[in-house]
């Protein structure tokens, strides 16, 4: 009787321990690894009772000595058929739990799938966002141009103001017309070209015929118009100093378009070396401050700057032989960094030109003579009041080379004007030409970018020459240079 009441009491305090092992498990959701503790556990009960029935069975060979062998068989036995009886609940209740659990992992299943929905539509939403901020980025900077940079120079702190020399300009103007010439012959005269002037071969070369024909020294600078400011600037010093150790005499310099650029930045780098040797500067129609033309072309974050740049780099690099630089010196960025970083000498006679292009309708149907070509050995028939016998004209006969370059400076004056309302001669606005501490000059006709180095076929002979007007500037330079130099002795 005691050894069933023991038996009873262990297997009473076993059952309540898996029970509360049971609820453990349950309660931390850690079916598999209960699963495999109780089928190790059942493993080793079943071994167990498999080494009990072996026992059993030899028990009729081996007699028991006393009731103690029979109670310790009986307890294994009833222990074996409880813990087989337990393992088989456990199947059971591991089987609900998991049809229980099934509908659990399909709601998660469901719920993951509806959160990686989500964030994927919220990431393509973000996306979506991103792209149109950029693109309306893009259209605003494309869009507002140039607008905050034109005439920046003029408003910047610290720069000298201009002074107004038309009125003078006009009247020495005058009586060059008039047949009275008072530029000296103690100077030696450099007109500095522009941009791509490489390309066009009478670049100037109507103003220094007129020159040498009065008996003046004047010389066109030989550098790479397609070159950037800073290389064009070294040149033009080791050019300036060729010339004066060879007459001896100072330079006057006129620059034209990125020409004065070139000029202006020789004498902000090496005014030590120079400051004897230059006596004045003139920057015709250059784009000191820069110039919306290279900004809206060069422009990086604008719709297409990429493209743009690939064509431009195209064009310059490739076709011409050029430098993409020396488009890029004369963008507004640029020419910033370099002015206030670079100052212009104070002592040196300034004189700043701008004009303003006309653009009427007539214009769009100028044609422009820029250069000459010869032709072959063929008999061209020459137009004109001649004899019947000289209607033939043969071997080496040269033709001038005219495009409409008046007309595109004309529609691009019309853009200048209704994009940014400002008057320009075509390529560089009359603001971004004035160079602070400088004598301001404008001519009393409309005259556009290309004017004062090419000569139009369309010209009303009242109207002075573009060798006249770089007569009549040097002149006023000239005035400005003695000026400067009685202000220094007094």
């Amino acid at each position: 009787m005691d050894s069933i009441f023991t038996n009873i009491l262990g297997l009473t305090s076993y059952v309540s321990e898996r029970f509360i092992q049971f609820i453990e498990d349950l309660v931390y959701r850690d079916a598999n690894r209960y699963t495999e503790d109780f089928v190790v556990y059942d493993a080793v009960v079943i071994s167990s009772v498999r080494c009990s029935r072996s026992y059993t069975s030899g028990r009729s060979s081996h007699p028991q000595v006393d009731g103690a062998n029979h109670g310790i068989y009986e307890r294994g036995m009833c222990t074996g058929s409880v813990i087989l009886n337990t393992s088989y609940i456990s199947e059971v209740v591991l089987l609900l739990l998991k049809g229980l659990t099934l509908p659990l992992f399909g709601l998660q299943y469901a719920w993951n799938m509806a959160i990686s929905s989500w964030r994927y539509s919220f990431s393509c939403v973000r996306c979506a966002q991103v792209r149109i901020r950029r693109i309306a980025s893009r259209l605003w900077i494309t869009l507002r141009g140039s607008s905050d940079d034109i005439g920046w120079l003029l408003d910047a702190p610290g720069m000298p103001p201009v002074e107004d020399g038309t009125t003078r300009f006009l009247e020495l103007l005058s009586d060059i017309r008039n047949g009275k010439h008072s530029l000296p012959n103690s100077f030696i005269y450099l007109l500095i070209p522009g941009l791509f002037s490489n390309h066009g071969p009478l670049y100037f070369v109507a103003t220094k015929r007129f020159f040498s024909k009065m008996g003046l020294a004047c010389h066109i600078a030989k550098v790479h118009s397609e070159a950037s400011v800073e290389h064009n600037a070294w040149e033009l010093k080791l050019y300036i100093e060729e010339l004066y150790w060879g007459s001896g005499k100072r330079v006057m310099l006129l620059g034209h378009s990125k020409g004065g650029v070139d000029a202006a930045a020789a004498l902000s780098l090496y005014w030590s070396d120079l400051k004897d040797k230059v006596a004045g500067l003139a920057l015709v129609q250059s784009p000191y401050g820069g110039t919306p033309i290279a900004s809206d072309i060069l422009r990086e974050g604008q719709i297409g700057d990429k493209e743009t740049r690939m064509i431009m780099e195209l064009i310059i690099c490739k076709i011409i032989k050029g430098d993409i630089r020396a488009l890029e010196d004369l963008t507004y960025e640029r020419r910033k960094e370099f002015i206030m970083k670079h100052k212009l000498p104070r002592e040196i006679p300034l004189i700043s030109f701008h004009s303003e292009a006309s653009i009427g309708p007539g214009v769009l149907a100028t044609m422009t003579h820029i250069a000459h070509a010869e032709l072959p050995w063929l008999p061209v028939p020459k137009f004109g009041a001649e004899s019947d016998s000289d209607t033939l004209v043969k071997a080496g006969h040269q033709v001038p080379v005219v495009i409409p370059l008046s007309a595109a400076m004309a529609v691009c004056a019309l853009h200048l004007l209704l994009r940014y309302g400002e008057k320009s001669d075509g390529l560089v606005t009359c603001r971004d030409a004035q160079v602070p501490g400088s004598v301001v000059v404008t001519p009393d006709r409309k005259l556009d970018h290309s004017w004062i180095v090419y000569s139009s076929k369309k010209k009303n002979p009242s109207d002075p020459d573009a060798y006249e007007m770089c007569e009549a500037l040097l002149s006023l330079l000239v005035e400005l240079g003695k000026t400067n130099k009685e202000l220094e002795q007094v």
